[in-house]
């Protein structure tokens, strides 16, 4: 059931054409949502890393409004007294009305506005504003959904905010708002019933009843057209936060979704076709590392070792230069993340490297918060046991230092029989006998509060991965976020990331999915899905997603089973690859990072921002974008270079010689490689800033270009 092609699933440069002195001048932008300096998931991560160029377009006329979290305000914000005068009214009408409204600036990259929203000290207005909402649009909300009713006192403020700034404007104003998700609609819908002066753009990251329905293990994709929607969600009892989604979806002047595999849920369960499509992007710069991300790579990758050679003391009976370090992270969802999968994949790549007699050893590590009470004991001896060794080697190593150095004194050449005594081999002996164990290293580095539910380690235990010596397949569960301050672990997500070979993302719902993103911007190859907004996103883009790092599981079309198969197929291929190929992968998986700037995927942003001025306020703005052809647009081509791919780049012959590996070498170049690339990527949109120059030098991008890589 494909969504017709439209501007919302158009190759990047469909988007070239556009009015870049479309004015603004008289405009102002306001972005409502709840995770606006409160971390709560990925849309936080939308709005903190796209506030930069979102402020250098609307300068002084951009204002971020969410709800006021004390100890998030005391580290994040710095309150100000408003700048613009006409929000200073309306901020002091409405703390004189019964409300608390707070002004600052958001401590972030772009230090953009913020106006947050005190919903608690205004919840003495619920029941009346409820009792409102329903005789407005008949959706009632139940006493006991905490979150629904923090959803209403928020959008009936965000409405009042809104409203109260349009009295107050001495102009007729041209107000544009957009609002993210469910928690932020109401307050569309109320701009729209009052019909205040306000171009209104909803934005869903994800929907409702689509997250609901696919952690009920249905086949979903296949069966959207089949859903009854109101009894789905009757039946899990959030009608009236689904109402809430519909409403805004359909009152809004524009909706946008992030990805095209999120926009063919919307059109069957929002039943509205979205008018773009908005993909997540990220400062590339805040990851990039330029050309020494290899070195990075090579950093973190030496720190991960020391943990395992903590964590499997006793048993470390495995080469660690010929380990690959594999990960999975997010959310605790252990379908819709794709960990069930992910865990069968990894139990069949055991056996294929058992019977193959592999070298290679894999550790698959999951980073996924769940309840527990503490680390493990047992982990945490190991780590205690690699630091005691270590000291031990290193005050066994200054003692032989001092002995050679006195025999080199007195003009001898050391007797090497003599250099270690007695009491360095009684030393080793001690530290050697404490290293041994009587049990396999753990599975999980805590101790689970619900082991026995666990998911995650119900199917460990089914598929009997309990990391002995005989599998080439190791397992680390980590329950907890990673922390540069944790005791076991002391690594940051990100230096963790550059650390590991391949990240592994099979997820069956995933509207975005900013982890195998982050792994493409440092350079850390992924295995993504056709049900993730990234990999269909990738897809498009990418002529052979597989040469440059980018792996495309097939999730919609193929069982269950078949899925697996092919997981595995990716990991096993991956586990042949010689390190100078996974090298080469990495410089490609690289240079994708520029496709994955806001500098290019704000463009989609600023249109639906200029579609929905031209909707609310025709007589001043006009947006008709020409319809791109469908040869247009840019996709990577194939590299020109052998593939980093086993399975892709086999030799001729049977019994290949040095001279041809050599030979291979030869034909790739990294440089003429990454030329050729640039030359298949257009320059960033150049955004007309207020008061400064504009970005991109002189437009065309060229001198750039000439710059970058």
């Amino acid at each position: 059931m494909p969504l017709a092609r439209s501007l919302s699933v158009t190759s990047l440069s469909g988007l070239d054409e556009w009015d870049e002195e479309f004015e603004l001048e008289d405009a102002v932008l306001f972005e409502i949502a709840w995770e606006v300096a409160n971390k709560v998931g990925g849309i936080y991560t939308v709005i903190q890393t796209k506030a930069r160029m979102t402020a250098e377009e609307w300068g002084e006329n951009y204002f971020l409004v969410g709800p006021y979290v004390e100890s998030n305000v005391r580290t994040q914000v710095e309150l100000i007294e408003p700048t613009n005068p006409v929000l200073k009214r309306t901020i002091d009408k409405m703390n004189a009305s019964g409300c608390k409204i707070y002004f600052g600036r958001w401590l972030i990259e772009g230090s953009p506005y913020v106006v947050l929203i005190d919903v608690g000290f205004t919840a003495w207005s619920l029941d009346r504003w409820k009792s409102e909402l329903w005789d407005l649009c008949a959706i009632g909300v139940p006493w006991f959904d905490r979150e629904a009713n923090d959803a209403v006192l928020f959008g009936f403020l965000t409405a009042w905010l809104l409203g109260e700034y349009a009295a107050q404007s001495e102009d007729p104003p041209h107000i544009v708002a957009q609002f993210h998700e469910w928690l932020a609609g109401l307050g569309l819908v109320l701009c729209r019933q009052r019909q205040l002066p306000v171009a209104t753009i909803f934005t869903t990251h994800a929907t409702l009843l689509g997250r609901y329905l696919c952690a009920g293990n249905v086949d979903f994709y296949n069966n959207l057209a089949e859903f009854n929607v109101d009894k789905e969600a009757g039946d899990r009892q959030i009608y009236h936060r689904y109402c809430l989604e519909r409403a805004a979806a359909h009152c809004a002047h524009v909706f946008t979704t992030v990805s095209q595999i999120t926009a063919i849920e919307a059109e069957f369960l929002l039943k509205r076709k979205p008018d773009i499509v908005t993909p997540n992007g990220l400062n590339v710069k805040k990851f990039s590392a330029m050309h020494e991300f290899q070195n990075l790579h090579a950093q973190s990758k030496n720190r991960i070792q020391e943990f395992v050679r903590g964590h499997f003391y006793g048993n470390l009976d495995f080469n660690l230069d010929k380990c690959l370090f594999l990960f999975i992270a997010g959310r605790y969802e252990f379908s819709n993340k794709g960990a069930d999968i992910f865990l069968e994949a990894l139990a069949r790549l055991n056996y294929l490297l058992r019977v193959n007699h592999s070298d290679v050893t894999v550790i698959a590590f999951f980073i996924m918060p769940a309840r527990t009470n503490n680390f493990n004991v047992e982990t945490l001896k190991g780590q205690a046991v690699r630091k005691q060794l270590w000291d031990t080697a290193q005050t066994v190593k200054e003692r032989f230092g001092k002995k050679l150095y006195e025999s080199l004194l007195v003009g001898q050449l050391p007797d090497v029989s003599k250099m270690l005594d007695k009491e360095d081999f009684t030393i080793m002996k001690r530290a050697i006998f404490a290293t041994q164990r009587q049990c396999q290293p753990p599975v999980c580095t805590h101790n689970m509060l619900e082991d026995s539910s666990d998911p995650i380690l119900n199917c460990v235990r089914r598929i009997g991965l309990f990391n002995s010596s005989a599998d080439r397949v190791k397992i680390i569960f980590h329950p907890e976020f990673l922390s540069s301050t944790s005791p076991l672990l002391p690594m940051d997500y990100e230096e963790f990331v550059r650390g590991c070979h391949l990240g592994v993302f099979p997820s069956y719902y995933e509207p975005w999915g900013y982890t195998p993103a982050e792994c493409t911007v440092m350079g850390i190859p992924s295995i993504s899905t056709n049900l993730s907004g990234f990999g269909c996103f990738m897809e498009e883009h990418i002529a052979d997603p597989t040469a440059y790092g980018i792996y495309i599981l097939d999730r919609r079309y193929k069982g269950v089973d078949e899925s697996c198969n092919q997981l595995t197929s990716f990991l096993f291929q991956f586990c042949k690859q010689s390190r100078r190929q996974r090298i080469i992968q990495r410089n490609r998986t690289e240079r994708l990072s520029d496709l994955l700037d806001w500098r290019y995927l704000g463009r989609y942003y600023i249109a639906a921002r200029h579609m929905a001025l031209a909707k609310a306020f025709p007589d001043t703005y006009v947006y008709d974008p020409q319809e791109p052809s469908s040869a247009s647009g840019f996709r990577y081509p194939r590299p020109a270079s052998v593939p980093p791919s086993p399975a892709l780049s086999r030799h001729s012959s049977p019994h290949h010689s040095e001279a041809e590996d050599n030979d291979e070498d030869e034909r790739y170049d990294e440089e003429l490689e990454a030329e050729k690339d640039r030359v298949n990527i257009r320059q960033p949109y150049t955004i007309p800033v207020k008061g400064k120059a504009v970005l991109g030098g002189n437009g065309s991008g060229e001198d750039e270009a000439s710059e970058k890589n």
